[in-house]
């Protein structure tokens, strides 16, 4: 049976997830002995890009000084990981190579939520999936990306090439959307504040006079 296993397409995707996976656990432990800051934003970015999302993962990096390339690979690496390894339980899951009653209802929920987006990406196929993992709306990451493409027909290759492409897309924006506000930010603080008193305006006077009314209060007796 695991020799069977691990001779399918999906049993080759688990294994290279789970390398990917031993090379990072290696590049942190290497980290943690030279550089241990670094070692710590790799952590926290891990933990960052898996439950909370790419942009999450992305804005980490920059706020921990890391430059464009090492921020992209690093969550590109991240993503391209965990897509491999879910992919691939899921497929194992479906045909019957992998049993374990917690792993499948966990693949039951992840087939839940693909299913209801798949009908409004299935004409578009390859393009629908690749705008899908691209665009920053919630429940579009590329696991579920994946999962569409797989139940809509595209090939592995075909399917993996749109979710891998959308995903690399996203990253390289969010980094220069995350830029983009670093090196304005102190327009864009001076233009809130401007909205700002333009809202207030209108209640400058009753701000005034309530400020006012405290002020002629008497203070409580002890």
């Amino acid at each position: 049976m695991k020799n069977q296993l691990f001779k399918t397409t999906q049993g080759k995707l688990l294994i290279i997830s789970i390398c990917m996976a031993l090379v990072l656990v290696g590049t942190i432990g290497f980290y943690l002995a030279t550089d241990a800051a670094l070692a710590k934003t790799l952590i926290l970015t891990f933990f960052a890009n898996t439950f909370g999302g790419r942009s999450v993962g992305i804005g980490l990096c920059i706020l921990q000084g890391l430059t464009a390339f090492p921020t992209i690979f690093y969550n590109f690496y991240l993503e391209v990981m965990v897509v491999l390894f879910t992919y691939a339980v899921f497929a194992l899951t479906t045909t019957n190579y992998l049993r374990v009653e917690w792993i499948i209802r966990a693949m039951e929920r992840v087939a839940e939520t693909a299913l209801k987006k798949k009908h409004k990406i299935e004409r578009f196929g390859w393009f629908g999936i690749f705008l899908f993992v691209m665009i920053p709306l919630p429940v579009t990451g590329p696991v579920v990306g994946a999962i569409i493409g797989s139940m809509i027909g595209l090939g592995w290759i075909r399917n993996f090439s749109a979710t891998f492409l959308g995903t690399l897309t996203a990253l390289v924006l969010w980094f220069e959307f995350f830029e983009f506000l670093d090196e304005r930010f102190q327009m864009i603080q001076s233009f809130f504040v401007i909205i700002l008193i333009l809202v207030l305006i209108p209640y400058f006077g009753k701000i005034r006079r309530l400020i006012e009314s405290l002020r002629r209060k008497k203070p409580l007796d002890p």
